[in-house]
């Protein structure tokens, strides 16, 4: 059963014609946000590394993501600038990519979602190259509707949209929704987020 994808935005660049009012699902998906974004690498060399396994680090394609089971999910994708945009996307829960590639607990051993006591408490996600990076809280890691998304209203992601794997978390705001993540990693200690950085709240929730 499919129940998935989430919503695009990366970077606080101004918007133009906003009115405060919702676009509907199935047009043409905003493109908001470019930060750590390399338009001159090659999307066919593109992996995702996992940090902080209990098996060791890990190097997936978007295979191993896709074989996880599949969710479609409509949801209205909210932007600091004060726009926002209802977007369908498809892809696998980080819940559910957690239990298949799951962190190391405090004693080495694997732990389980089911066991949220034992998870690292933080997750950080990367751009490859680290040119846009953002932290997020397990309890959103494991909100049934945050998403890794390979697609968008039906299609695959474009490489402005963060082909070819990007994070859905429609409980945060649109900067927290990493584009082209290039590595994920689990950690007990909360990391940096590029916002924060620069003065924004670092759970940027709505």
């Amino acid at each position: 059963m499919r129940s998935g994808p989430l919503l695009v935005a990366v970077a606080l660049v101004a918007a133009s014609g906003t009115s405060g009012r919702a676009e509907p699902a199935g047009t043409k998906p905003r493109v908001n946000g470019g930060l750590g974004l390399d338009r001159k690498a090659d999307p066919s060399a593109w992996s995702l590394k996992i940090e902080g396994a209990a098996a060791g680090p890990l190097t997936l394609s978007l295979a191993d993501v896709q074989a996880l089971p599949a969710h479609d999910l409509v949801t209205e994708l909210r932007c600091v600038e004060g726009w926002t945009i209802v977007v369908h996307w498809t892809g696998a829960r980080l819940s559910d990519f957690m239990a298949r590639f799951p962190p190391a607990a405090r004693d080495g051993s694997a732990a389980d979602p089911r066991q949220p006591e034992r998870m690292p408490p933080f997750l950080a996600l990367e751009t490859p190259g680290r040119g846009y990076y953002v932290g997020l809280d397990l309890q959103s890691a494991l909100h049934p509707q945050t998403l890794l998304a390979w697609a968008i209203n039906g299609q695959p992601l474009s490489w402005d949209h963060g082909a070819p794997l990007r994070l859905v978390a429609p409980m945060k705001y649109g900067v927290k929704n990493l584009k082209r993540i290039g590595t994920l990693r689990y950690s007990f200690v909360r990391p940096t987020d590029f916002w924060f950085e620069h003065g924004y709240d670092w759970y940027l929730g709505h």
